[in-house]
């Protein structure tokens, strides 16, 4: 069953073809990061206007290099939410108006489900269940994943995102827009043993997270340096290891009270590689595998998209021919098919 992903929930646009059998076909992604730049972040509606000119160039590039036409496209998946909501309805649309076209089904998939099954995209796929980490721009948790479909929440920031985190660090560091690869980049100069960060949230019982504290840290310990370059260097690998231990603290607890052996970790800040040796360590010493997605099935993408779509699609679920948006969708409203 070949079916062509959509995801436009915040500024990338990413198509895919994904195959039930013969795996992933093609996949195209298109960043916003130079529209974005001058603005330190997103712009909700220099997005939708740039997912409106991009989306459909897109799709025929990927069926042009998945060697596919429109006929061989048997279903649709799209990201219906949390995301933003006009960015979100340029998705929905284009993606219910193909599948009126073609008369395939079309299926509303949930962007976080997008980024836990993303691991299965890979040649050494993670069985179910499973213990997923998800760490990104707007979401950082712990959930216990039973099988698609069936996630239940152990633990959740409370304020900012690990990714958002990252960037607002990185903002405070004079660094460019998107800020956390930036911030990983100039952490790789610094000396680990000048400063030391609290790990925040670690010192109590629970799986909860929580990172502003830790922003404001930040910017009271470069307040007191000089502002040289190795000074923002130092300060960039203590946030960065800060992070990294209080993710790996939260995660061996994780392990521990479900007493799962298999850990996946997705979003985009999982392709940050001090975050990800540090949970192969941790794998190591529980004797637990760790699974995560190349780098580019990390952020945003239509691969995930198209792979959660198909599974829906193969396990029966139908939508009605209704345009689905919703910029927000907690994820435990989600039931299996």
């Amino acid at each position: 069953m070949p079916v062509l992903g959509i995801e436009t929930s915040c500024d990338e646009t990413g198509v895919a073809l994904y195959d039930a059998h013969r795996g992933l076909l093609a996949h195209v992604l298109h960043s916003q990061t130079t529209i974005h730049a001058d603005y330190g972040g997103v712009v909700p509606e220099l997005a939708s206007r740039d997912h409106v000119r991009r989306l459909v160039p897109l799709v025929r590039q990927t069926l042009r290099d998945a060697g596919a036409a429109a006929g061989d496209v048997e279903g649709i998946a799209y990201t219906a939410g949390p995301g933003l909501i006009g960015a979100l309805l340029v998705g929905a649309s284009v993606a219910r108006s193909l599948a009126w076209a073609w008369r395939v089904p079309a299926v509303a998939v949930h962007h976080l489900e997008g980024h836990l099954l993303a691991p299965l995209l890979e040649a050494a796929a993670p069985e179910f269940p499973f213990l997923a980490l998800l760490v990104s721009g707007g979401h950082t948790l712990l959930a216990e994943v039973a099988e698609l479909g069936r996630y239940r929440i152990l633990g959740e920031s409370q304020d900012d995102a690990a990714g958002e985190a990252f960037d607002k660090t990185a903002k405070l560091l004079g660094l460019g827009y998107p800020g956390g690869p930036a911030l990983a980049r100039l952490a790789e100069r610094g000396d680990s043993t000048r400063f030391q960060f609290p790990r925040p949230m670690t010192d109590r019982p629970g799986l909860d997270f929580s990172f502003s504290g830790l922003k404001t840290y930040t910017m009271n310990v470069l307040r007191d340096t000089q502002g040289t370059g190795q000074d923002r260097a130092d300060v960039a690998r203590a946030f960065e290891d800060a992070v990294a231990d209080t993710l790996v603290i939260k995660c061996r607890r994780a392990l521990r009270l479900t007493g799962m052996k298999r850990l996946v970790a997705a979003g985009g800040v999982s392709a940050n590689r001090t975050i990800r040796q540090r949970l192969r360590d941790l794998a190591a010493e529980e004797n637990a595998q760790v699974y995560f997605p190349r780098p580019e099935f990390c952020t945003d993408n239509g691969a995930m998209i198209a792979l959660a779509g198909c599974l829906r699609l193969q396990a029966g679920q139908s939508d009605p021919p209704l345009i689905c948006a919703r910029a927000r969708w907690p994820l435990t409203e989600l039931t299996p098919p």
